[in-house]
């Protein structure tokens, strides 16, 4: 009989725990179908947030360019909008891609080069310290012709990689497509990415111009050859006092009295295209939208759109 009893003592501790195994593994399994169902909501929900994020920076644009004739670093649009409550939060950035040098703009239509363009552009790498011959490999890539340029690349050249392909011979559709260009990398690519566009601004020219109340003080320094760092830095503290409000406006500039004049065709006073980086977070997820939106009027066009 005390055997019976031991035996059965020891089915129920098996039994027991058995029970509490599968009971552990159940509730393990509940909490990670739950966690994984939330987790989907969230990133739904963080994703149509930032959706609407990058919406709402639009029809900011939309109403801040309607009410005057420039844009300028000291516009409402130019300073990141926060919101958060209990659940998230979202955070809307936007910047001027028409404050950047337009690379596409080195190249004519007709694929001659824009020497004014082309200048700024070796003046710009010059001064970050990177090779000048990218600008030859960049305007080989745009332009129509097989012709090699002194420091680039035609079709030839990339047919011999291990991976060939052609080159474009058309504009560049992204930013990120220079990565196919010979001479570029990434280290490049980071060092170029705050000076440089491939959505042209060109208000009706056959050329993008530069945003002078918007544009990095780099690109400012590198607009002629007789700029300098000072004047540069002049033009930044007359328009965070007072924006130009006509690009003729640059010879009230003091020192640029004489530069202004050669310069004039080069810049504008507004810009239509605009990036917007909308970041929304739902608890512990995160979703970033990044698009590139042309602006004007009433009427808005999506050049890019990424979501991260």
């Amino acid at each position: 009989m005390r055997g019976e009893r031991g035996f059965a003592l020891v089915i129920t501790l098996i039994i027991t725990a058995l029970l509490v195994a599968v009971t552990t593994e159940f509730i393990h399994d509940v909490f990670v179908e739950t966690s994984l169902l939330h987790g989907y909501e969230d990133a739904q929900q963080a994703s149509l947030l930032a959706e609407s994020g990058v919406q709402g920076g639009i029809k900011v644009l939309k109403l801040a360019l309607s009410a005057q004739d420039y844009t300028s670093l000291l516009d409402g649009w130019a300073a990141p909008q926060v919101f958060q409550d209990e659940r998230g939060s979202l955070r809307i950035s936007i910047s001027e891609e028409s404050s950047k040098l337009d690379i596409n703009s080195i190249v004519f239509p007709n694929g001659t080069l824009n020497e004014d363009y082309y200048g700024i552009a070796q003046r710009l790498l010059d001064r970050l310290g990177l090779p000048t011959d990218l600008c030859d490999s960049v305007a080989d890539w745009i332009d129509t012709d097989d012709s090699t340029r002194a420091g680039g690349a035609e079709s030839p050249f990339y047919q011999a990689l291990s991976t060939p392909y052609f080159a474009k011979n058309a504009p560049l559709e992204t930013y990120e497509e220079l990565r196919m260009v010979s001479g570029f990398n990434e280290t490049i690519l980071r060092k170029l990415n705050p000076y440089l566009t491939v959505y042209a601004d060109s208000n009706g020219s056959i050329y993008s111009k530069m945003n002078i109340n918007t544009a990095p003080v780099e690109l400012l320094a590198v607009l002629d050859e007789q700029m300098t760092d000072e004047l540069a830095a002049r033009i930044v503290g007359y328009r965070k006092q007072t924006p130009l409000k006509t690009p003729s406006e640059i010879i009230q500039v003091p020192g640029m009295e004489t530069i202004g004049m050669a310069v004039q065709g080069k810049i504008s006073v507004k810009g239509s295209v605009f990036r917007i980086q909308s970041r929304a977070q739902v608890r512990d997820t995160i979703r970033i939208i990044e698009a590139v939106v042309r602006v004007v009027g009433t009427d808005s066009t999506v050049l890019y759109w990424r979501e991260l």
